[in-house]
């Protein structure tokens, strides 16, 4: 069972994969050419004599093989394969005059429905692509400290991203939150001075204001900048949604050029989402238009906040990327943000924002290394599939997608995908739709038709080929009113509206095949084919069952499928003998141990052999009998009655020893089964034999003994040899001796001095 479900969820694997990549799956019959095309898989033959008499029109279309196999000339082959037309296909350019970064830029495609066409698409980031980068900042009280960094950061921000590029444009806007309660204090002194403390000096709250256009002078961003003033509201949230849609949508005002669009998001708190403008009144969605006043601000107050929804799809259509620079307590909120929002980021701001100008780098360099390739605007029924090369290491075996994604590029490195277009349904009209990344203004153009009729250029009216009673296209004959058949060679009888009420004369019993599938239907008359006969071809003397390889075993004639036997034989293919002189022998037949079938012994249960002339398990079944009367031949007192073990089994001893098939202790005996039927056994003393058992071992022992003792005396005669030997060369090395008298120089003889204690020396 394991293995059956392992396999079936390889084959639902398989089924899968080409389900994605639209691989077209055999060919189904269809009996027009305009139908043909619209099968997967299928070519249509024009040539007029291609079919045989009464084949049907669904014979014309097959696999294109399946026709060359069958003789149909690729010159009458209806089976376009047409290659993609490149209207505009610019090699890639980083140069700042003709900047390609998508390649190719526009394409025609004409597709066959369920058939599958394949191109490449590359992309390579320009270098130097210019930069416009805008600034949207919090001027909510919290981010006072922040607005004194910014206002000197212009310079760093600029020469940061220009180690990319050196076209780089930057742009400043700030929001706070609507104007309106419970956001912002609805009292005259607090709307004007919106500050916590009366010390400080705050400006009027706003939701928006563009403070910059995108500009490369420095000097005014300073400028413009240090002219700010921070601001204040109630809640915590900000009005960063409404800031974030007009700085996308409002392209004049902001000024955003035909490059790489870069929003960087800064603040230190919340956002508010699509609903919360009803907490001050305001019901009406966001319209998702641009609402600057002549002064660069959005009041806010009519429109709610848009929704996350509607930012992801304005980005998106804008091409801009969005950066968000948070502090640590709203990270968390901004990356389940960033999540729902294309090609954005989110990185870690100091509370002083100090750190803003390594987070631009690091943030648009992971944006830059991310590529997502993505459809837009298909039409209904073309399914787009995506196989993304990103490095050559991993070649072609990626997995088909729905979109192409390559990760950790880096700058300078090309990456490639194949776009695979499968279209299920046939298009009215020519139709376009674009291919294009996340964040990159370029585009690709998509142009896609379908092929779903047939121009085979051979329309003949009242042509010959159709008995000058229809019209000839594509191979087949319509025919004119009153007429019908392959070639419109039939006369439509009057109770017969169309060619299927004459087709159903040649269908027996309402069957799905005409002509029971051996003939062909030609004006409502069966015609057969090879052996076949019948009003419906329904016989073949050639179908009959067989025995030995032979049709009807040999021994019958086959008609319209069934055998007609020959005397002395039945069955149902003539197979069965009803002779009996295979089964004969001498008195009953099978030796009454059996039934005579088909001239042949089928025995009973406890008999076999070819006249069931032997016993079944012999030995053990009548050792019974042969116990008990051998008991009684060696009682000469009691005797036992063994019919109850023989009944009319006939025992028999035999003299002498004799050694019979079956054995029991020191008895053999065999059974015997007579002609007539009768049983008998004959019995007599086993031969005796020597007990092998004690051979075998005595054998065994005597032989390692023997071995041993050879052994003993083996290695004894060796040692004693080596002995001799050594003992020779002693003897040898002793005569050769030479010993000489030769005083040693350095030996003394020893000196003895005695003292007389009573001699006096005289000086």
């Amino acid at each position: 069972m394991g293995g059956i479900f392992i396999l079936g969820i390889f084959l639902l694997y398989c089924v899968g994969q080409n389900q994605i990549q639209g691989v077209p799956q055999g060919c189904v019959p269809q009996p027009s050419c305009s139908a043909c095309l619209r099968s997967p898989g299928c070519a249509w033959c024009k040539h007029k004599d291609f079919l045989k008499s009464g084949e049907s029109s669904e014979r014309r279309c097959d696999t294109a093989e399946s026709l060359r196999t069958r003789r149909c000339e690729q010159m009458d082959t209806i089976n376009p394969q047409l290659d993609p037309v490149f209207l505009k296909n610019n090699d890639l350019s980083s140069n700042s005059d003709n900047v390609v970064q998508l390649k190719p830029q526009n394409l025609l495609f004409k597709l066959r429905v369920g058939v599958p066409q394949t191109f490449n698409v590359s992309f390579k980031r320009a270098e130097g692509y210019p930069i416009d980068l805008y600034y949207l900042m919090d001027l909510s009280f919290s981010m006072r400290d922040d607005l004194d960094t910014i206002k000197n950061l212009g310079q760093d921000i600029l020469s940061t991203l220009k180690n990319v590029t050196q076209k780089v444009r930057i742009g400043f806007g700030s929001f706070v939150d609507k104007v309106a309660l419970p956001y912002v204090s609805q009292v005259n002194a607090k709307k004007k001075n919106p500050c916590p403390s009366r010390l400080n000096t705050c400006q009027p709250a706003f939701s928006f204001q563009n403070i910059l256009g995108l500009t490369n002078d420095v000097a005014k961003f300073k400028t413009r900048v240090s002219n700010q003033i921070i601001s204040g509201n109630l809640d915590s949230p900000e009005a960063g949604f409404d800031a974030i849609m007009q700085a996308a949508v409002c392209q004049s005002v902001i000024g955003w050029n035909n490059v790489t669009r870069i929003l960087v998001y800064t603040s230190d708190d919340t956002f508010h989402i699509a609903g919360d403008g009803r907490l001050a009144g305001i019901f009406e969605p966001h319209d998702g238009m641009c609402h600057l006043n002549d002064t660069g601000f959005y009041d806010g107050t009519k429109y709610d906040y848009p929704s996350v929804g509607q930012l992801a799809r304005v980005l998106a259509a804008n091409n801009i990327q969005l950066i968000f620079a948070v502090t640590e307590d709203s990270v968390a909120a901004y990356k389940a943000l960033s999540k729902l929002i294309p090609q954005s980021v989110v990185g870690v701001l100091k509370n002083d924002s100090s750190n803003v100008v390594q987070l631009i780098s690091e943030a648009y360099s992971n944006l830059s290394s991310t590529i997502l390739l993505e459809h837009h605007g298909a039409p209904s029924g073309l399914d787009v599939t995506y196989r993304s090369h990103c490095t050559p290491e991993k070649g072609d075996n990626t997995p088909w997608q729905r979109r192409g994604e390559c990760m950790n590029i880096k700058l300078n490195q090309q990456v490639n995908f194949t776009v695979s277009l499968n279209i299920s349904t046939c298009l009215k009209e020519k139709q376009t739709f674009s291919l294009k990344l996340q964040g990159i203004s370029e585009t690709l153009k998509v142009s896609v038709e379908t092929l779903c009729d047939c121009d085979c250029q051979d329309r003949e009216e009242q042509s010959s080929h159709c008995s000058e009673n229809g019209t000839l296209t594509c191979g087949i004959c319509s025919c004119d009113e009153g007429h019908l058949g392959q070639k419109c060679e039939c006369e439509r009888p009057k109770d017969m509206t169309s060619a299927d009420s004459m087709a159903a004369k040649c269908r027996q019993d309402n069957s799905p095949q005409l002509c029971s599938g051996h003939g062909s239907c030609e004006c409502g008359m069966c015609m057969c084919q090879g052996t076949h006969r019948g009003s419906f071809c329904q016989c073949d003397d050639n179908s009959c069952a067989r025995h030995n390889n032979m049709l009807c075993g040999g021994n019958g004639q086959c008609e319209c499928g069934t055998c007609k036997c020959n005397a002395n034989y039945t069955g149902s293919a003539c197979d069965c003998s009803t002779l009996t002189d295979q089964c004969s022998t001498v008195g009953k037949l099978c030796n009454g141990q059996g039934t005579c079938q088909c001239n042949q012994c089928q025995c009973n249960k406890e008999f076999f052999g070819i006249n069931c002339s032997k016993i079944a398990n012999a030995c053990p079944k009548f050792l019974d009998c042969v116990t008990c009367e051998l008991d009684n031949k060696k009682s000469s007192t009691l005797k036992s009655n063994c019919s109850q073990h023989c009944g009319s089994v006939k025992v028999t001893w035999m003299k002498g020893p004799q050694e019979f098939p079956c054995s029991k202790d020191t008895i053999s005996y065999k059974v015997e089964l007579l002609p007539n039927g009768n049983i008998l056994i004959f019995y007599a003393d086993l031969p005796r034999s020597i007990d092998k058992t004690y051979v075998i071992i005595g054998s065994s022992v005597s032989s390692i003994i023997f071995i041993g003792i050879a052994v003993i005396l083996i290695s004894r005669l060796m040692l004693e040899l080596h002995y001799r030997r050594e003992y020779d060369s002693f003897l040898k090395a002793k005569e050769a001796e030479v010993w000489q008298d030769t005083k040693n120089p350095l030996f003394q003889d020893a000196t003895t001095m005695v003292i007389n204690p009573m001699h006096i020396r005289e000086d």
